[in-house]
């Protein structure tokens, strides 16, 4: 699989996915919001809709479904990883030196669980009678899960030119992260097949960016999002290595307004089809500024890029990049609607092909206009999914796409 894509809308041919699992059981409202989620979902209808969701997306396209869990369990086989895993997994809990207890008692699948759903020291005690603690209580974590783990599309971006692997902005998602970056690059089906742009190597505690942020424009450009969650150090190095790659001409940094509204660009707007973008009403207009990146040289094998603040709007960039092209607003531009979908994520639908899209079947006003736009609207469950206050796209991780 050449894990490089050249748009948002080919006809999807391989995706990854997260069926949620114990981590979502381990939220309660008192711990949420440490644990950076924003509601107490009901696990068991939350995975009936996101089989719905994962069963939709095979029916429609015949595209390949990886989920996460199993390629974690293949990776794991190998001691030295899951050694290494659990142990940076149990550093925020100061319990590091239990790892190898751990990996001795509790099997590979297990250890799976453990460090996606995580792991309380009452838990721990049934293998290891005698185990001390600390300061920490038995309902303490010794290992936090990661309820947002769902969420596949943060981890990392693939693009034009391969791969970002992200570096997240809360340190309680970092972990998400640094799964991802272990599966692809020890996983049989992957580990051949990566391009890395992002982090360079070597580089230590790098700049925070997230798969969110990314949006491709086509083959020759892509737009990164200046958020609250991507700073501007890790897009000047992202875009050094996608120029320096050659594929990519043009990388546009979009500055967002550092609100929830706009956590990732990929909130702002998304790209349905070669001539169509879906939007939320009036967030073209509070992008704050635009920059543009361009390969001025690369001497002696150094890459020196350039950087260009753009006077332009951010609609009129992509009128440039994308020719011909229509905007829709969600709910068609009703502000009471807009807003109201707006917050289930109505700009954020999944593109499986051209003018192919899964929506939340809640955002029946935004579904209404993408009919009338010609856009075939395949709709999916969403009570309990929506609670993450994240859509269809943000639950997916595009790997391989027919090219456009």
């Amino acid at each position: 699989m050449n894990l490089r894509l050249n748009s948002e809308f080919g006809t999807l041919k391989a995706v990854l996915m997260h069926r949620p699992g114990k981590e979502i059981d381990r939220l309660t409202p008192y711990n949420k919001e440490y644990l950076l989620f924003d509601d107490v979902p009901y696990l068991e209808a939350l995975q009936q809709e996101h089989d719905t969701f994962s069963s939709l997306i095979k029916s429609s396209t015949g595209a390949m479904v990886y989920q996460l869990r199993e390629l974690l369990i293949r990776v794991l086989y190998d001691q030295q990883i899951l050694l290494r895993l659990m142990q940076n997994a149990l550093q925020r809990s100061g319990l590091s030196h239990l790892a190898e207890a751990i990996l001795e008692r509790y099997s590979t699948a297990e250890c799976a669980i453990i460090l996606t759903g995580g792991l309380k020291i009452h838990e721990l005690k049934r293998k290891i009678p005698n185990l001390n603690p600390g300061e920490l209580m038995d309902y303490a974590f010794a290992i936090s899960p990661c309820p947002n783990l769902y969420f596949q599309r943060d981890p990392m971006a693939v693009t034009p030119g391969g791969i970002i692997f992200s570096s997240m902005k809360m340190e309680g998602r970092q972990r998400e992260a640094d799964l991802l970056r272990t599966i692809f690059e020890n996983h049989p089906d992957f580990k051949d097949n990566i391009n890395k742009l992002y982090p360079a190597e070597g580089m230590h505690s790098p700049p925070s960016i997230e798969g969110g942020d990314v949006i491709i424009l086509s083959n020759k450009a892509v737009a990164i999002g200046n958020s609250e969650r991507t700073d501007e150090k890790a897009i000047y190095h992202a875009a050094k290595a996608l120029l320096g790659e050659g594929t990519v001409e043009r990388v546009y940094e979009v500055h967002l307004p550092q609100k929830r509204q706009y956590m990732h660009l990929d909130t702002v707007f998304t790209i349905l089809d070669e001539n169509l973008a879906l939007t939320y009403p009036d967030a073209l207009n509070s992008v704050l500024q635009t920059s543009l990146y361009t390969l001025k040289e690369i001497r002696n094998d150094k890459v020196i890029i350039k950087r260009e603040v753009l006077k332009e709007s951010l609609l009129t960039i992509l009128e440039r990049e994308i020719p011909h092209l229509e905007i829709l607003h969600t709910a068609d531009g009703n502000p009471d609607y807009a807003m109201r979908e707006q917050w289930f994520d109505g700009a954020n639908v999944f593109a499986i092909g051209p003018r192919r899209v899964i929506s939340y079947n809640r955002n029946i006003h935004t579904n209404r206009a993408l009919r009338q736009m010609g856009v075939e609207v395949l709709e999916i469950p969403s009570s309990e999914l929506s609670r993450g206050l994240g859509g269809p796209r943000c639950m997916t991780m595009p790997l391989s796409r027919s090219r456009v």
